[in-house]
Formats: C-alpha cells, sequence, structure tokens
C-alpha cells in the first residue's frame, strides 16, 4: 500500500507540473508564439473538463448500480456535437460578435441588456454549481481515503479539502485572472486543462485494460463474470434515461464552466468541426471500460465497496499500486480541472454582474474622472474565487459527505437546466421578452428547489421530514415529490416534468403578452439572424451624445492605457483623422460598447457607456413599425377630413403647426447639442487641471504655471465661444445697434490688416493688394466691416497653407457695388463641402480642434446681409476665394 508521504509527494509534483506547463503556456502567449496553443485539438481537450471526478468515479459506480444507465451522460453531449453542431456554431459567432464573457451575459445581451436577467442566472450558476465544486472536493479526499491503510497519519477529510481547496484558488488567481479582456484568453489554464484531460484518458484506459486482459482473459471472459441483473436493458428508453440524456445535452451548453471553454476561450470558428467529431471520440473512449471496471469491482471486491471508487480499489486489490496512482492522478485531474475552469467562469459572472452594477450606482457620475475600473475588476474577480471556493468548501463541511451530496451531480445538472428555455428561445424567436425570461427561469428555478434541491437533503434543510411526507400544513397535493399528485416513480424525472413545463410555459406566455423594448427588438435580430447579418452592420440608429474625451477617459480605466489608446487611433484613422481623437459618432460609441463588452459583459458596458453618452438604440424595425403606425393614423385623420370639411380644416392647420414647432425643436436641439459639445472640451480641460492643481500637493512650481496657463487659455477660448454665440444670437435676433456712414474701403481693409498682422508675419504669408486708382467709399458700420475682413483674412492664413503662402486682395466697382475678394494659394475647398462653409459650428479641418467654434464664417455672413450687403464662396482659383459685395455710398439705403 502506498503512504501517504510518497501520495502526497507525487500530488504535490503533478500539482507543479500543471504550473510549469501554465507559466509556459502564458510566457509563449506574451510572445505572440500560439502555434499549436490556438490549435483545434487543445480546443478539444479543454471541452473533456465536461469529465469531472463525478464521470471519472461516479460512471462505474452508476454502472454497477443501474448498468447500462450510465450511457446517458455520455450520450446527451455526443448527440450535441454531432447532431447539433450547428446550434454551438450559432453560440460561437453570436459569443465572438458580441464579445460574450459567460451564459449570463449571453442571456442579459440577447434581452436588452438586461443586468436583471444577468443577476438571477449568476445567482442560479451560483447555485447549481457550488455543490458540484463541492463534490470535486469529497471526491479528492475520498480518493485518498483509499490510500489509508490507518497508519498513514493522514489527516481529517476537512483539513485535506480545505488545503485542496487553497491550492486550486492560488492557480485559478494566477493564471485565471491575469487580464479582464475576453479576448486575451487563458492560455496557460486551457493548456493546463487539456495535460489533464489527457491524463485522466490514459489512467482511464489504463485500468479498463488492465482488468480486461489483466485480471480476465479477454472481454468475454470480463462479461461473464457480469452479475445477471447488470446488462438487462430494460431501463433504456425509459422516462429517467430519456431525463438523464437531455440533462447532460443541456449541461454541454449551459454549465458556466462549459460555456467557458466552449465559447469564450475559443480562438477560432473553426476548431469547432474538428471538435464536433473528436470530443465525441474522446468520451466514446473514456466510457469504453467504465463497464468492464463496474463489473471487475463486483466480482473481486468484498460486499459492501462503494462502486464509485471502483477504479482504484480494483488496482489495489490486484497488487497493482503504480497503476492505482495514475488512477488517482487521472481523478485527481478530473476534479481539479473543473473546479478551476468552474472558478474562472464563476468569478467573471459575479465581477461583471453583481460587483460591477453596484460599485456603477455607487459610483455614479464619476466615470469620466480618474481612476481604474480596470483594477476593481481584477481584484473582484480574485475575490470572487476565492468566494467560490469557500462556498464549495463550507458545503462540504456542512453536509460531510452525506447522501444528499452524492446525488449532486444530476441535482446541479437539473438546476442549470433552468436557463435553456431563455436560451433557446433568444437564439430562435424574435418574440421572446426580458420579462418572459425572467419570470420563466425564476418559476422553473423555485420548482427545481422545491421538488429536488432541498428534498435532496432529506430533510435536514428548510424542508422538514414531515413536509416531504405529508406536504406542506399536511397538503397532500404539494407533497414535493409527488406534486399535485402526479407520481413518476422518480425524483429526478418529476422534478424535470414540472420545472421545465412551468418555466417553458411562463417564458412563452409572459412573452406573448408582452412587448419588447427597442433594445431588445435591436439585439433579438443581432441573435435570430447572427449568419445574415455582417458583423457591425444591420442598419441601426443610435440616438446618443458623448465627447470622444469622456469615452476615451472610460476606455483608459477599463481597457487600459495601451488597448485604448491602440482602439481609438484605430478609428481616428478609418475616419480619415491623421491625428487626434475620434469623432464620437454613433457607430463609434457602439463599437466601443461592444470593446467593453468584452470586459465586464454586454449590461455593465451598456449602462457605463449610457451613463456618460446617454440615449439608446433603435432598429430599422422598430422605425417601420412606427411608420405603420403613423400611416395608419394619416388614412383614420383622411376619413375624418372628408366627413367634416371644417375638421379637415383644423386638422390641417394643426398639422402645419405641429410640423413647424417640429422643424423648429430640430433646430433647437440641434443647436443645444453643438453648443454643449463646444463648451465642455474647454471646460473638460479646465475642470481637470483645476483638480490637479487642487489635489497634488507636490506639484512643481513650473508645472503649476504651466497648467495655470492652460486654464486661462481655455477660460479665453470659452469667453470666446460665449461671444461669438451672443453675437450671432444678436444679429440673427436684429437686436445689434448699426452705427453707419460712409467708410473708405482701403481704411476698413488696412484695419483688418493690422489686426492680423502678428498671425500673419508667424505665417510668412505675402500680402497683395491690388485696389482701384479711385478709392471706393461704401455706406457700413466700420468695426462690423472690419471684423468681416478680419475674420476672412485670418482664415486665409490658417487654412491657405502651401510653400510660399500668398493672399491677395482685390477690389473693384461693378455698376452700384463694390466688389472685393480674398483669395488664398492653398488647397481650396472641395465642391461637395462650399454649402458646409457658412453652416453653425461647421469646422472642414481636424487641424483646428482648439480654435473659434466654427461661427466666424455665419457671424460674417450675418453681418453682410444687415449691411444689403453679401459674402459668398467662389470656384477655387486654385485657393479658396471669398467674395464680399456691398452697396457703394452714392447707392446705399439710407
Amino acid at each position: 500500500m502506498l503512504n501517504f508521504n510518497t501520495l502526497l509527494f507525487v500530488s504535490l509534483a503533478y500539482v507543479a507540473l500543471l504550473f510549469a506547463v501554465a507559466f509556459w503556456a502564458e510566457r509563449r502567449a506574451a510572445r505572440g508564439h500560439f502555434s499549436w496553443l490556438r490549435s483545434p485539438i487543445v480546443y478539444t481537450l479543454s471541452i473533456s473538463v465536461y469529465c469531472t471526478a463525478w464521470t471519472f468515479y461516479g460512471a462505474v459506480g452508476s454502472a454497477a448500480r443501474n448498468g447500462l444507465e450510465y450511457v446517458a451522460i455520455y450520450l446527451g453531449p455526443t448527440l450535441v456535437f454531432i447532431g447539433w453542431w450547428w446550434l454551438l456554431r450559432k453560440i460561437l459567432r453570436i459569443g465572438r460578435a458580441q464579445r460574450i464573457t459567460s451564459i449570463a451575459d449571453m442571456i442579459s445581451s440577447r434581452y436588452g441588456k438586461s443586468p436583471t436577467l444577468a443577476v438571477v442566472v449568476t445567482f442560479l450558476a451560483v447555485v447549481g454549481s457550488t455543490p458540484y465544486i463541492a463534490l470535486q472536493l469529497q471526491s479528492i479526499t475520498l480518493s485518498f481515503s483509499v490510500f489509508d491503510t490507518g497508519e498513514s497519519g493522514f489527516g481529517s477529510a476537512n483539513a485535506t479539502a480545505f488545503w485542496i481547496a487553497v491550492g486550486l484558488a492560488v492557480f485559478t488567481i494566477l493564471f485565471g485572472t491575469r487580464n479582464v479582456d475576453v479576448n486575451e484568453r487563458h492560455h496557460g489554464v486551457v493548456t493546463a486543462i487539456a495535460l489533464e484531460a489527457v491524463v485522466k484518458l490514459f489512467a482511464l484506459l489504463a485500468v479498463g485494460i488492465f482488468v480486461v486482459w489483466g485480471v480476465a482473459n479477454g472481454p468475454a471472459d470480463i462479461f461473464s463474470r457480469a452479475a445477471p441483473n447488470l446488462l438487462h436493458p430494460e431501463n433504456i428508453f425509459s422516462p429517467r434515461w430519456a431525463t438523464l440524456v437531455f440533462l447532460s445535452a443541456t449541461a454541454i451548453i449551459c454549465l458556466p464552466r462549459m460555456f467557458q471553454v466552449t465559447v469564450v476561450e475559443n480562438a477560432d470558428e473553426r476548431h469547432l468541426a474538428v471538435a464536433s467529431w473528436a470530443f465525441p471520440f474522446y468520451l466514446f473512449l473514456i466510457s469504453l471500460f467504465v463497464l468492464p471496471i463496474a463489473i471487475a469491482g463486483g466480482a473481486i471486491l468484498p460486499e459492501g465497496s462503494n462502486p464509485d471508487l471502483f477504479v482504484l480499489s480494483v488496482p489495489l486489490a490486484e497488487g497493482q499500486n503504480m497503476l492505482a496512482l495514475f488512477a488517482f492522478l487521472g481523478g485527481f485531474s478530473s476534479a481539479t480541472s473543473m473546479v478551476i475552469v468552474a472558478a474562472i467562469a464563476l468569478s467573471t459572472m459575479m465581477s461583471n454582474h453583481i460587483v460591477m452594477p453596484l460599485w456603477l450606482r455607487a459610483s455614479t457620475g464619476l466615470l469620466q474622472t480618474s481612476g481604474d475600473v480596470k483594477q476593481v475588476l481584477l481584484v473582484s474577480r480574485r475575490i470572487s474565487i476565492g468566494v467560490v471556493l469557500l462556498l464549495g468548501y463550507l458545503y462540504f463541511r456542512l453536509t460531510g459527505g452525506s447522501t444528499a451530496l452524492a446525488a449532486i451531480g444530476l441535482v446541479s445538472f437539473a438546476g442549470i437546466a433552468q436557463v435553456m428555455p431563455a436560451l433557446i428561445g433568444g437564439l430562435f424567436w424574435r418574440g421572446a421578452t426580458r420579462k418572459g425570461a425572467l419570470v420563466g427561469m425564476i418559476g422553473g428555478f423555485i420548482i427545481w428547489a422545491y421538488t429536488l434541491f432541498l428534498p435532496s437533503f432529506d430533510g435536514g434543510f428548510i424542508l422538514s421530514a414531515q413536509t416531504l411526507a405529508n406536504g406542506p400544513f399536511g397538503w397532500e397535493m404539494l407533497r414535493p415529490q409527488t406534486l399535485f399528485g402526479l407520481d413518476f416513480g422518480d425524483d429526478l424525472v418529476h422534478s424535470m416534468f414540472w420545472a421545465m413545463t412551468v418555466n417553458t410555459g411562463l417564458f412563452i406566455a409572459v412573452s406573448l403578452g408582452s412587448t419588447p423594448t427597442p433594445l431588445e427588438r435591436l439585439q433579438s435580430t443581432q441573435f435570430v439572424d447572427v449568419f445574415r447579418l455582417n458583423e457591425g452592420s444591420g442598419g441601426y440608429l443610435i440616438a446618443r451624445s458623448a465627447t470622444a474625451e469622456d469615452l476615451y477617459t472610460l476606455a483608459q480605466r477599463i481597457l487600459g492605457a495601451d488597448a485604448a489608446h491602440a482602439l481609438f487611433t484605430r478609428v481616428a484613422r478609418a475616419q480619415g483623422r491623421s491625428s487626434g481623437l475620434p469623432e464620437a459618432t454613433d457607430d463609434f460609441v457602439q463599437v466601443l460598447e461592444r470593446e467593453l463588452s468584452g470586459s465586464v459583459g454586454g449590461a455593465s458596458a451598456h449602462a457605463m457607456v449610457s451613463q456618460i453618452a446617454g440615449g439608446g438604440m433603435v432598429s430599422v424595425d422598430e422605425l417601420m413599425k412606427i411608420a405603420d403606425e403613423t400611416a395608419q393614423i394619416m388614412e383614420y385623420s383622411q376619413q375624418v377630413e372628408a366627413q367634416s370639411r371644417e375638421l379637415a380644416e383644423t386638422a390641417q392647420q394643426l398639422r402645419q403647426a405641429n410640423a413647424k414647432l417640429t422643424e423648429l425643436g430640430a433646430q433647437k436641439d440641434a443647436f443645444l447639442s453643438q453648443v454643449s459639445h463646444e463648451l465642455r472640451t474647454p471646460m473638460t480641460s479646465i475642470r481637470s487641471f483645476s483638480e490637479i492643481l487642487r489635489e497634488t500637493k507636490d506639484l512643481s512650481d513650473e508645472k503649476a504655471q504651466r497648467f495655470a496657463g492652460i486654464i486661462r487659455d481655455e477660460s479665453e477660448r470659452l469667453t470666446r465661444i460665449l461671444d461669438e454665440i451672443l453675437d450671432l444670437s444678436h444679429l440673427e435676433s436684429g437686436r445689434v445697434n448699426w452705427v453707419l456712414q460712409d467708410v473708405p474701403l482701403q481704411a476698413v481693409i488696412d484695419r483688418a490688416l493690422n489686426s492680423a498682422e502678428a498671425l500673419i508675419s508667424a505665417a510668412g504669408v505675402r500680402i497683395v493688394q491690388k485696389m482701384p486708382e479711385t478709392p471706393l467709399v461704401v455706406h457700413a458700420d466700420f468695426d462690423r466691416l472690419a471684423q468681416v475682413f478680419i475674420n476672412l483674412i485670418t482664415n486665409a492664413v490658417k487654412y491657405g497653407i502651401s510653400n510660399a503662402p500668398e493672399i491677395i486682395i482685390h477690389a473693384r466697382r461693378v455698376g452700384k457695388l463694390a466688389l472685393i475678394g480674398v483669395i488664398d494659394n492653398g488647397p481650396g475647398i472641395a465642391p461637395h463641402e462650399h454649402m458646409r462653409v457658412f453652416e453653425k459650428f461647421s469646422r472642414l479641418s481636424s487641424e483646428t480642434l482648439a480654435g473659434s467654434a466654427g461661427l466666424g464664417l455665419p457671424i460674417s455672413r450675418e453681418i453682410m446681409r444687415n449691411l444689403h450687403g453679401d459674402l459668398t464662396l467662389e470656384d477655387n482659383a486654385p485657393g479658396a476665394v471669398f467674395r464680399v459685395s456691398l452697396p457703394l455710398a452714392d447707392y446705399a439705403p439710407r
């Protein structure tokens, strides 16, 4: 018999090997050497995390007790990967397009990025997975006890389980929380899981080969030793067998750990094609010798031996200590791989959907200030991993390895199956709503807990033995295991029937009776039609408003400085900008939200962006529906008009008034939106540097002076913008007092040149004047007319960029008018931009983001029109040509 020290040494050496493999894989990934780290074989082996210690040991125990029933546990996943691989492909495609981080994120994103749904799924997953984690801890402690002869000094099972939980937590934290981006996958963890998959497969094959050809003389001999009732297939295709197939098929999709390795860790959708046959083949191999081992254990070992441990006890009984040690490592691999991946998946869900929403609520209004959300995420995930392992250990302590714990595998499968209707319905039914999914899952979860989870404690938790026997308050119709008098003869079948009936029924009924929100309609189209839609397309309107500076601050806090800079630079170049931040367009806001989803989940990312940008999304389908409803209203209005002329005339007047109000409202909204955007930029700088000056105690005098200068410059810029806005407002409303007099045109131009002299000299611009011999005299306001020429000359200096910049000012008399041209030799203005030149807040160059608000030319045109003249833009020659026309003094209106 192996002693305790040997077993402990081998276990620690094996764990050290896993650490080394994970560290090596992380180092290769960091250098960009992915090669086979992203191969379909590693991906397929990682999916084998489905085969836990409950499967490794429990399949043999199930075969010894119930014959061929164990096959159902392998048949469900096989059917999914062979017959329904298109379903997995659709989930994979959606996961990549939506940057999904977990099963909770998938469901909440489908139903309008609902944080409530995410919390419900997370809670259900934790409740369902925690006992299963406890089961893995128990399996490891039981496997240690098999080698205990009573002289080894093994510690208590509780102490063994505790230190195993601590070790797994350390490993998971080190290699599972190195980043928060779903695209930066856990290469170290996945590679270690793949190695464990090979170990547990070879271990079970080795025991099986020994049993068939070492203990027996071949397959015929081993099967001849089977108990008479072991191979009877009467239970095949029974209700329980069909339920097991359904549960195992559901588990391969919905279990958090399976979603993690199948969807989140997937590096290439094409790997699924290999996994569709390779994973079923893996399941076939790992189940190949289950029945022979069960037969050998029943024939060799004393009556009353634990069938779940036949994999270890048969080799030990035959004196094969090294083979038993190898089998122990196989069971150890099965348990640890499940716990590691489950802890990663659950910690991501807890962090994204519980911690982050609470943090967002506590930090409302602070997303635009400095801080590090990324650090909050990493710390919360590490703490969540410790909480998950602690919950598993506490459950193990509380149950003490009772019968309830032994049956918890199927109980957990049944619990997590309650997300299946909402998931499948959301993938194929556009009419599925958030309310339907929420009510259905809660209803199914309550039925599952009442009919299966709580009764599994045999009256030791919440439901007493008397309640289990007679129902609450003696109402036998409500007995948990024969609800409403239906007795299926099997608790699992009974619970699944009622839970899935209630879940699916409520899901469909409430969805039919409720109306999805616009965001739900958008997400439903992107999920249901994911193969028809190009990524990032779909013709959707997004009513949002944000500044690039605020969005950049948010991206830095979550993605990190380098990743945020790379993203914004890429988008800016795609928008045609060689430097600076990109324009905060609706498309960019949507792209940013999707990038953030990869770190914090869809619901939290949507909440963060909405907190800054506001607004929401409306789909083309929704707009078409609104248009249809409007058309119906108009048709009804026409019928009313045909019946009554007076009502028709009134309706017409109302429509005209409404159209006018709508137009004025749109103009007002556009004006306020642009004004707020222009004012926020300097205000943001003033606020940021003021906070630095106030909060930084050891700031040098040089930096303080520089920051104060920036505040002063931005304040002056803010004042200029406000002056221009007020100036334009006064001009448009006619509230300007004009000082009209006969003015020599040459004097006005000289005044403008003197005002712009410093700018002209700095730019090295040559001024050429072509004035008529007879001076031109106009009737105008001297200061206002000079303001027009100052603006034209300064614009020509700024934008007339060339190797030898030159500005030509020429004037001539044409009839009763004086025509003055201001011409530069720069690149000119594109013809399609001519209409935008005189629009308010319109700026055609990204190189002058720190300039005025784009009101100079609109103000100049308004001045000229008030002076009975005009300002126009002519065709390039080759630079920009602005033409001022003004009545001569002798012909001007008085």
